[in-house]
C-alpha cells in the first residue's frame, strides 16, 4: 500500500523557534529542502503551505515531494488532501500540533511536528 505523509507547513515551521515569523517564505523554503533529505517511511509527501508562505514554494513537484498551496485556510486543504489519498487507497499520515485538525483527518494517523522535526 502507497503511503503518504502530508505536512502542516505552518505547525512544523512553529514548532522552532528560529526566527521563521521574520520570513515565513524563507522558512517554507527552509522545511522543503529539509523534506527532500527527511528519513521518512511514506512514499509521498505532499507539503501544504498557507499565506506569506506561499511565496517561499511554487505549488506542484513530484510524488515524492508535492507542495499544495492552500486556497483559503491549511486546515481546510490538509482535509482535503488526507481525504483524496486516502479516497485512493492510501495509508494517509498527517504531521500537525492542531488538535482540532488531528480530531477532523481521519483515518489518517496523527503524528507531532517533533516526529518529523527529528527526522530531517
Amino acid at each position: 500500500m502507497t503511503t503518504v505523509l502530508v505536512v502542516d507547513a505552518a505547525n512544523v515551521v512553529g514548532a522552532r523557534p528560529d526566527g521563521w515569523w521574520k520570513d515565513r517564505a524563507g522558512a517554507a523554503q527552509r522545511l522543503h529542502d529539509d523534506l527532500l533529505h527527511a528519513d521518512v517511511p511514506h512514499d509521498e509527501i505532499v507539503l501544504v503551505l498557507e499565506g506569506q508562505a506561499k511565496n517561499g514554494v511554487a505549488a506542484g513537484g513530484p510524488r515524492s515531494l508535492r507542495v499544495v498551496h492552500a486556497h483559503q485556510d491549511g486546515d481546510s486543504e490538509i482535509r482535503r488532501q488526507a481525504e483524496r489519498a486516502a479516497a485512493a487507497g492510501k495509508q494517509v499520515t498527517v504531521v500537525t500540533a492542531d488538535r482540532a485538525l488531528a480530531a477532523n483527518v481521519q483515518p489518517a494517523q496523527v503524528l507531532s511536528p517533533t516526529w518529523l522535526l527529528d527526522r530531517m
